[in-house]
């Protein structure tokens, strides 16, 4: 391709909601810009991309593209942003490019609804996916009317050269849309995330019952029964999956230790069990639903290290000096009793008590004293601490509905745990899974210290302006615990282990696994979300401006976690005068200027006109703006304290 002249590139295509297409490959992202230039190309097809002359490359449009539902005229968003994405100053362009072929088509199944052509009695209709970095389907069926109104799949089976959309077929219907049994399997199978039954086969490796811990067991572990270990965990969690002690050494020193369920007991390389595991990559938790990475007798039961009952664990023990020095760290299989499984709120108020001073509460301070010089020490060091909103739903207990939402209190027990994030990195040069993502650097172009932010909201808007950190657990743990088991000769090893390919292989299953995981749990939380403002109307809340865009501005409501787009748009009416600074950025309104961080009132409502793509709405309350700022609703009537308990 180099001797014709062309610049050409391998790329996976990544398609944006806003026409662009990305490479998540180390080279340079390229914007590739309309139906024309994606060449029939789909999401996560692997092709060939010819970048185009410097002259042709353009910037990424800094407008906000209001979605107004399929379009009978059959304009794409692809073509709306091409349209308002236009050639920018030489210093803003990014490589853009054309898709020249196509090396490998990655279709699947897609999970969408039907529309309906207008035409009477015709079987040639339009499918529109869930997803809509997809294209519309063309499909013919004779069910048109009955599938009216259900979320249905349908699959590819090609593309002809001249049509405007590919071609498939009815695959199968999966239930009413909106429903919540229906919205759930949706997101399940558009993220690709596992939740069959697990098979007789896998349920044939189960430990039999009663179980109890053998006198072999014993003979290859530590016995740590008599420490003072507990659990800290969110309410209502069954999976603990581990546990943390800290007590007084005669030379005036602390033992710390943290103890993480011993699932490599049970799960043996190479069984069904341990390949379906593999697969599975992780546990899922989406609002009301747990999909299990192993059956429950192991997750919620086995290896589950509830109180007063004996379990298997992997320890982790350091010797740590007053000024929280790491002076001895040793690995361990052992056998623990956990004394209390607590909540967060429960562990603070042991802490808080100056009335409690039992074994288990003592530990606790232990650890927080701890956890509080190591937290003091980061920041020294020019550490970032953030605060992701996450919220909660209380459902009521007869209809499952969501009947209240709240964003979680942070509470500083929390900081406790980051002795279990500290055991994880002392395993890393065991394994290649834990991933640290760099903060973005858009919080150094606000020209602030971010160290220097007290107020929640703010810890909130900058951590939403940036990659979230993570660690990759789940069967990741399985591998670390086998490679550190063999390290200490608790274990011996086994060939595929040793096999840095198929290692490599794992690896990438289980990072994509527990990136689909994430996308699946905020796609549930979002839907729980638009089905609570759905029963409740339109509210007033306060928010915190997150982003500035030439037409609107990205707001964030800290009462519940969500974020919305305010527009200054709309077609039905005349446009208000607009004054975009992307070098601040600011947004200037009818003379009232819009800046990161400033605060606002909304009302919020959910626009439910698109079955399919359901949204939150946000209008601008205050600043008052003439011609653009909305009347406050009314207060809807409280929700009954009795029902809300329940």
């Amino acid at each position: 391709t180099l001797s014709l002249g062309y610049n050409i590139q391998l790329f996976p295509v990544s398609i944006g909601y806003h026409g662009n297409t990305s490479s998540s490959c180390p080279a340079p992202q390229v914007l590739i810009q309309g139906l024309q230039n994606l060449n029939r190309a789909v999401h996560q097809d692997l092709v060939a991309v010819e970048i185009l002359p410097l002259n042709q490359w353009v910037a990424p449009s800094s407008v906000v593209l209001q979605d107004e539902g399929p379009k009978e005229d059959d304009v794409t968003e692809e073509e709306e942003a091409e349209l308002k994405s236009g050639p920018s100053g030489a210093g803003s362009r990014k490589p853009t490019g054309r898709v020249v072929g196509i090396i490998k088509r990655n279709w699947r199944p897609f999970c969408g609804m039907l529309f309906l052509s207008q035409i009477k009695e015709a079987t040639r209709h339009l499918f529109t996916p869930a997803d809509r970095r997809i294209p519309r389907i063309r499909i013919e069926t004779r069910q048109a009317a009955t599938l009216a109104g259900q979320r249905i799949m349908v699959a590819i089976d090609g593309w002809p050269k001249h049509s405007r959309y590919p071609n498939g077929h009815f695959v199968r219907s999966l239930g009413s849309a909106g429903d919540k049994e229906t919205e759930t399997e949706v997101l399940l199978l558009e993220h690709d995330v596992p939740h069959q039954d697990f098979s007789q086969a896998v349920l044939s490796f189960l430990p039999k019952m009663p179980w109890n811990i053998t006198e072999e067991d014993m003979a290859v572990r530590e016995d740590l029964r008599n420490l003072t270990v507990c659990s800290v965990d969110p309410p209502g969690c069954t999976d603990i999956d581990d546990a943390l002690h800290c007590r007084d050494l005669p030379n005036g020193n602390q033992e710390v230790g943290v103890h993480i369920a011993d699932v490599s007991h049970f799960i043996r390389p190479g069984n069904a069990m341990d390949l379906e595991a593999a697969n599975r990559g992780t546990t899922v938790y989406l609002t009301g639903r747990r999909i299990d990475m192993v059956p429950e007798l192991l997750s919620s039961n086995l290896c589950s290290l509830r109180s007063s009952v004996e379990r298997l664990a992997f320890s982790c023990i350091w010797e740590i000096n007053d000024k929280a020095e790491i002076v001895k760290t040793r690995f361990t299989k052992s056998v623990i009793n956990s004394k209390a499984s607590l909540t967060y709120a429960e562990a603070q108020m042991r802490i808080d008590d100056a009335n409690m001073n039992d074994d288990t509460t003592k530990s606790l301070r232990g650890l927080n004293r701890l956890a509080k010089i190591l937290k003091k020490r980061r920041i020294e060091k020019g550490a970032l601490t953030l605060s992701s909103p996450e919220v909660r739903f209380h459902i009521d207990s007869e209809t499952h509905d969501p009947i209240d939402l709240q964003t979680k209190e942070l509470k500083y027990v929390v900081r406790l745990l980051e002795f279990q994030l500290n055991s994880h990195e002392y395993l890393q040069a065991f394994c290649g899974l834990s991933k640290h993502p760099a903060v973005s650097s858009v919080t150094l172009s606000l020209g602030y210290n971010i160290q220097l932010f007290p107020v929640l909201p703010c810890h909130w808007v900058i951590t939403s302006s940036c990659f979230q950190c993570y660690l990759v657990t789940g069967y990741s743990d399985i591998i670390v615990h086998r490679l550190l088991a063999v390290a200490i000769g608790a274990d011996s090893t086994y060939p595929d282990l040793m096999d840095k390919h198929k290692q490599s292989a794992l690896c990438n299953n289980l990072n994509y696994r527990h990136k689909m995981a994430q996308y699946a749990q905020r796609a549930s939380v979002a839907f729980h979300t638009q089905l609570f403002f759905k029963s409740r109307g339109i509210l007033n809340e306060e928010g915190f401006i997150l982003f500035v865009r030439k037409n609107a501005i990205i707001v964030l409501i800290p009462k519940f976690g969500l974020e919305g787009t305010v527009f200054f748009e709309n077609k039905d009416k005349p446009s208000p005068k607009l004054i975009f600074n992307e070098e601040v950025p600011s947004l200037t309104v009818e003379g009232h200027s819009f800046n990161m961080f400033d605060k606002v009132k909304v009302t919020i409502s959910l626009d439910a006109s698109n079955v399919q793509h359901q949204k939150i709405r946000m209008s601008l309350v205050e600043p008052v703006i003439s011609g653009v700022s909305v009347a406050p609703s009314e207060p809807e009537p409280e929700v009954k304290r009795a029902k809300l308990d329940r």
